[in-house]
């Protein structure tokens, strides 16, 4: 990528402070040979948390979710912008990424195959997580006077601390929520987004010998006017790109990923024994059965962002008069992007990468997960690079909505506003390609983690009040016949 002299002056700014904030939020304590980061522990335990408290609602409810996400109980006259079915598209488009891919080979190069066990298991368990704080979003959102509609954590924080005669408090919650989102967007939501979206492309147009190989900012402004075109119109023009590019996208891995798995089918007994002996047992990478535990648990909540909040603020969009059938239908967002994908990316690393010795040679994370499917497939480096371009674009358009409505929450709702955040965010994508800023992305990195402890906070203070929603809608439901 081009150099354009900057880089250097960027990082000696941002690297101190980044720095900072990044040991702050990721601070760990030594547990035997493993290290836990307390942002773990702290999104962990809600997912437990929650999962129990609602009485496993997780299982329960998954049936109803899918139901949602079909239309039966679509309510044409309610209020909102969207779908339940496009709700969980954009969600979705935020949280497949290029780590879905890639991620799940870090996860077990370090903790061995014990760690997609625990990886699955904490996808499982963040389900109620996603549900209590997306039933919120919709409960507390603002409807503004052109139609549209304004959700997500930083408004039912404010409203929890406003209607207990702490005004200031809540709006001092709200706007720190929002100010770092707008941050973590215009970082890991965009530039980090953009910059793994032109390192694919260029695998697919021949590497470094590309005609783009030096020419970051053609294909970042390429980008940038693909994305305006479909951000300016809103959520619905985002949700009618992601209700058609998620489905795509999340079929095109899962069917390659399926086929890569079945043509290693002789190995899935020996791959599940290897799971199971690295989940309970001390063998394993990193301390055995424990540094799986930390490292699948890390890896799953670093994944589907239950507890950050942020899907929320899609999912508020919903067109329903009723918040528990959103929390409900949200429930499919951890379990797509982490029960489903992030499993199956795990089965094919164990029963392709591990067999043939791909395992600690050069190559890592996304290179190593392209390098199990090119076991089979020759041409498997180019399915993956479109997958996880795809990913990086899908992920863009669900960011520009959460840094837009962060942004909204600061300086209000006037188009004006709107206009200039997402001209601003489209300018960043070309940055993003163009260089190479590990500060920034560092410093945004950390700050998505920030909001989630405030917004965990508010998801356990109004814990009470999700669980008596939720019990009283499907009453409703089996009281109709519906359910």
């Amino acid at each position: 990528m081009a150099d354009l002299g900057i880089d250097a002056t960027v990082e000696a700014l941002l690297a101190p402070v980044a720095s900072a904030v990044s040991g702050f939020v990721f601070y760990a304590v030594p547990i035997g040979d493993n290290e836990l980061p307390l942002i773990v522990l702290w999104l962990a335990a809600a997912a437990v948390y929650f999962t129990v408290y609602l009485r496993f609602i997780n299982f329960r409810a998954l049936w109803l979710a899918l139901r949602h996400v079909r239309g039966d109980f679509s309510d044409p006259d309610a209020k909102g912008e969207i779908s339940h079915f496009k709700a969980v598209a954009t969600a979705v488009s935020g949280t497949v990424g290029v780590g879905n891919i890639g991620g799940v080979a870090v996860a077990i190069s370090l903790g061995g195959p014990g760690a997609a066990f625990w990886l699955l298991v904490a996808g499982v368990l963040s389900m109620s997580t996603k549900l209590v704080e997306c039933t919120l979003g919709v409960k507390y959102r603002r409807h503004n006077p052109d139609g549209s509609v304004s959700g997500g954590p930083m408004y039912y924080l404010e409203y929890w601390f406003q209607h207990r005669q702490w005004p200031r408090l809540g709006r001092f919650m709200g706007g720190f929520y929002a100010l770092a989102l707008v941050i973590a967007g215009f970082g890991i939501g965009n530039m980090f987004q953009a910059n793994q979206a032109y390192t694919q492309f260029l695998v697919i147009t021949g590497g470094d010998a590309s005609w783009l190989s030096d020419r970051g900012w053609f294909f970042g402004l390429a980008l940038a006017v693909v994305v305006a075109l479909v951000v300016i119109g809103g959520i619905r023009s985002i949700a009618k790109v992601t209700v058609v590019l998620v489905p795509f996208m999340a079929s095109l891995y899962i069917v390659s990923a399926l086929i890569v798995i079945g043509l290693s089918a002789e190995h899935i007994p020996a791959a599940l024994q290897s799971v199971m002996q690295g989940a309970f047992t001390r063998e394993g990478a990193t301390g055995g059965a424990l540094g799986a535990m930390v490292i699948g648990f890390q890896r799953a909540l670093f994944s589907n962002e239950a507890g950050l909040g942020s899907a929320s603020i899609a999912h508020s969009a919903v067109q329903t008069d009723e918040p528990a059938s959103e929390g409900i239908t949200a429930l499919l967002e951890p379990f797509i992007d982490t029960v489903i994908i992030l499993s199956l990316s795990s089965l094919v690393i164990l029963t392709s990468a591990i067999p043939n010795n791909l395992m600690g040679s050069e190559v890592a994370g996304i290179e190593l997960t392209s390098a199990a499917f090119a076991v089979h497939f020759d041409f498997a480096p180019y399915v993956i690079a479109v997958a996880a371009l795809l990913f990086a674009f899908s992920s863009l358009l669900a960011w520009s909505y959460y840094g837009l409505k962060g942004w909204t929450y600061l300086f209000g709702e006037s188009r004006a506003g709107q206009l200039c955040f997402q001209l601003l965010f489209c300018g960043f994508i070309v940055v993003g390609c163009m260089l190479q800023l590990a500060a920034v992305l560092d410093f945004s990195d950390a700050m998505i983690f920030v909001i989630a402890i405030p917004n965990l906070i508010a998801l356990y203070l109004f814990a009470p009040e999700v669980k008596t929603d939720i019990t009283k809608y499907i009453q409703k439901l089996r009281a109709d016949g519906r359910y």
